[in-house]
């Protein structure tokens, strides 16, 4: 029989053609369906492919019992309920590689362009002008370029830069600094060492909490003046007031944006009409061979599909049947958040992972568990939706392997699994274990042991081992209106006045001036904000364990 695949939104006859050609599929393409049309076709489709038009909701995939695959024919999967789809058991896969080498382009010519005054000179001449002195440029040969990100696209900027004898620097704190040499980039382990290093800077990175505002007032303090920069990843990567202010000085020659927020920009954008300052309305996939790459590269993902029981590119479900998935869950998920507790650790340039399994958990399919752990700790890192499926290409294309170790002989738990990341600078500890089979616990940090929930927000300090300092902190929190859910302490040796970790775990996230309230202490090591899913959240990749 048949597969059914339906197309509902406009794609590019390349992929239609190979999607065509299968003899095993039979192709129905409606970009015309409503809501209700939706659901009645895909009771009577296998898979289905989407661009941003369509919209597949949680009432539109509940109870399409015949749908077993989703492929976004793009990056983004906004449109769909992967939640739903993972209930389901109908798997998301989307195209990130289609729009690499057109969003790279388009970061060269907004570079070149800004270089050259491009867009000023044409506009001049178009009103009857001819002013050569006024749009004298700057050369891209022997310049440096600081690249935020080294993904897909911030390496294709890399290669491209490189034809033009510019220097790179990088920062990504998820590609070894052996891997950026083989690539001809020189790894900064801290942007703080990068800003004043550069005469271009381009950013290729995801908005996080993280990354909102990564260029603002003190890293453009720290650039050199005269230094360009570009946007062509995410909008809210860059302070628009703050930039504003540094092109009205001359500290910032000029900057070219491809994506703002909201989108499109406000009347009031401080940037958009500035005269040192390219805009283009987000350009970066807008191509045509971008456009036939994601239909080709979404053909062959439901060929494979169909064909070979193969999933690439999924957003959701890792390659296990649902037994074994409701059996590693809450291994997986404690893989995972341990990954997130390390991503937002005070790191440098990764030099090695190591995961140490002991007891009960050694016995089980530890892979998968280390893949956990590579989902949360890079997926802060990535644009694309990072699982099990993606965890382990991104972790390869970077240089970063994991080593495992495991033994099945229980220690002072029945489970436990330790997660030790290794920097330039130190390296980072973190275990945690099971109580039952649905209790999350941290019970090492560093050399410290403790006992904490792995879950909600955690204020981590350390801290000298004196009388009141703990009572300071909650009051301190207090004073704050934040609650504290509860508290957990431990020493580095059995013996009072040394060194101490606290973790807390909070209600709600402390202002700025409560951090910086404890901060003064005088007893006080260092502090960080760490903060994990909810007690119970699973990822969309694990949803129904």
């Amino acid at each position: 029989m048949a597969h059914r695949i339906l197309v509902t939104d406009k794609l590019a006859e390349e992929g239609l053609a190979i999607l065509r050609s299968n003899p095993d599929f039979e192709v129905v393409v409606n970009t015309k369906l409503d809501k209700p049309g939706l659901i009645a076709a895909l009771q009577e489709a296998d898979g289905i492919v989407i661009r941003s038009g369509t919209q597949l909701t949680a009432d539109v995939l509940e109870g399409q019992k015949r749908l077993k695959a989703i492929v976004r024919a793009g990056v983004g999967v906004d449109n769909i309920d992967v939640p739903a789809a993972s209930k389901a058991g109908v798997v998301v896969m989307n195209t990130p590689g289609g729009n690499t080498i057109s969003t790279a382009e388009h970061t060269m010519a907004l570079i070149l362009s800004l270089s050259r005054n491009v867009a000023p000179a044409c506009a001049t001449m178009k009103a009857g002008g001819w002013d050569r002195n006024k749009f004298t440029g700057t050369e891209l040969a022997h310049k440096t370029l600081g690249i935020i990100g080294l993904g897909r696209v911030g390496l294709a900027v890399a290669r491209r830069a490189q034809s033009f004898d510019m220097k790179i620097v990088g920062f990504d704190p998820f590609l070894t600094a052996e891997k950026a040499a083989e690539l001809g980039i020189e790894s900064i382990s801290r942007l703080d060492d990068l800003w004043h290093r550069c005469d271009y800077v381009t950013l290729h990175t995801p908005l996080t909490a993280e990354t909102r505002n990564v260029v603002g007032t003190e890293s453009i303090a720290k650039m050199k003046k005269g230094v360009r920069i570009v946007n062509c990843a995410r909008g809210g990567l860059v302070d628009e007031h703050a930039l504003r202010e540094a092109l009205d000085s001359g500290h910032v020659a000029g900057a070219a944006f491809d994506v703002f927020e909201p989108e499109p920009p406000a009347p009031d954008n401080p940037i958009v009409g500035h005269p040192k300052v390219l805009v283009t309305p987000h350009l970066g996939a807008s191509t045509e061979e971008a456009q036939i790459n994601v239909a080709i590269e979404a053909a062959h993902l439901l060929s494979d599909f169909f064909a070979k029981g193969q999933v690439r590119f999924s957003v959701n479900l890792p390659s296990m049947d649902k037994a074994e998935l409701a059996d590693l869950g809450p291994y997986l998920d404690l893989g995972r958040r341990l990954g997130m507790l390390h991503s937002q650790m005070d790191r440098g340039t990764i030099q090695g992972v190591k995961l140490r399994f002991r007891g009960e958990v050694a016995t089980k399919n530890t892979r998968l568990i280390k893949l956990a752990f590579a989902a949360g700790w890079i997926e802060t890192a990535m644009s694309d939706p990072v699982n099990l499926v993606s965890a382990e290409s991104l972790l390869k294309s970077r240089g970063i392997t994991i080593v495992e170790e495991k033994s099945d002989e229980p220690g002072d738990f029945g489970t436990l699994i330790q997660a030790e990341v290794t920097s330039e600078r130190k390296t980072y500890i973190a275990a945690g274990t099971l109580f039952g089979k649905k209790l999350l616990r941290l019970v090492k940090l560093g050399p410290y042991r403790l006992d904490a929930n792995l879950d909600g927000t955690l204020f981590v300090f350390t801290h000298k081992d004196v009388p009141g300092l703990i009572g300071f902190m909650g009051t301190t929190m207090g004073k704050y209106g934040v609650n504290i859910a509860g508290m957990s302490v431990g020493r580095e040796a059995d013996c009072p006045g040394g060194e101490a970790i606290g973790v807390v775990n909070l209600d709600s996230t402390p202002p700025q001036e409560a951090i910086d309230a404890i901060n003064g202490n005088e007893n006080m090591i260092s502090t960080s904000l760490v903060k994990l899913p909810p007690a119970g959240a699973m990822p969309d990749w694990l949803a129904g364990a």
